[in-house]
């Protein structure tokens, strides 16, 4: 069975600046001293991101933001203790890329396109967890976005949003690190419709 996703020309959207968006954490010690803490009132973190594509020349392009020269990472973050998973996530993409003028982006969220997991308080994160490992301590879950034909995002002050072809990600862990570079096969179980 196939699904059919449009997705429109990179050329359809506008991006204006916003405030500057900072992590919760200072550092990444400090990011894993959290989780640990949360990890034994709540119990494992629950994450999502959103992957929206967009085209140039019907070659299909992944939006990611970028902090400084070489930091990737796709928009979404926590879920608050019991909170909905795609309420999560469009509320996540709002504070990320929403609009400050008062007009509400719709996010029409699709298909999972991933699961991984972080077994420990560590940052290796796998697509599947490793068969020792009873609690992880972290679970992320991927969802495909549908863009709006024409949408204005608005991009923290100290993030840059770009548009990086799949044959870019693909195989390039290096680069993006092993999530964003595993979208290339996620994501070729869809056909996309490039208007």
């Amino acid at each position: 069975m196939f699904f059919y996703h449009f997705r429109y020309p990179l050329t359809n959207y506008t991006f204006g600046t916003k405030d500057a968006l900072f992590e919760k954490d200072p550092s990444v010690p400090a990011r894993f001293q959290r989780m640990r803490d949360e990890f034994e009132k709540i119990g494992m973190r629950r994450s999502v991101e959103g992957v929206l594509l967009v085209h140039e020349h019907r070659l299909p392009h992944v939006l990611l933001l970028q902090l400084g020269t070489t930091f990737f990472k796709l928009p979404g973050g926590e879920l608050k203790a019991g909170e909905d998973e795609l309420d999560g996530l469009k509320r996540l993409m709002t504070e990320t890329l929403g609009r400050q003028d008062g007009i509400v982006n719709e996010w029409t969220i699709e298909d999972t396109v991933g699961n991984w997991w972080r077994p420990n308080f560590e940052p290796p994160q796998y697509p599947y967890i490793p068969p020792h490992i009873t609690k992880p301590k972290e679970h992320k879950r991927l969802f495909l976005v549908q863009l709006p034909e024409k949408a204005l995002f608005a991009v923290p002050k100290n993030y840059k949003l770009v548009a990086a072809p799949l044959f870019e990600l693909y195989d390039n862990a290096q680069g993006y690190g092993p999530i964003i570079s595993s979208l290339p096969q996620a994501l070729s179980r869809f056909n996309f419709i490039y208007i």
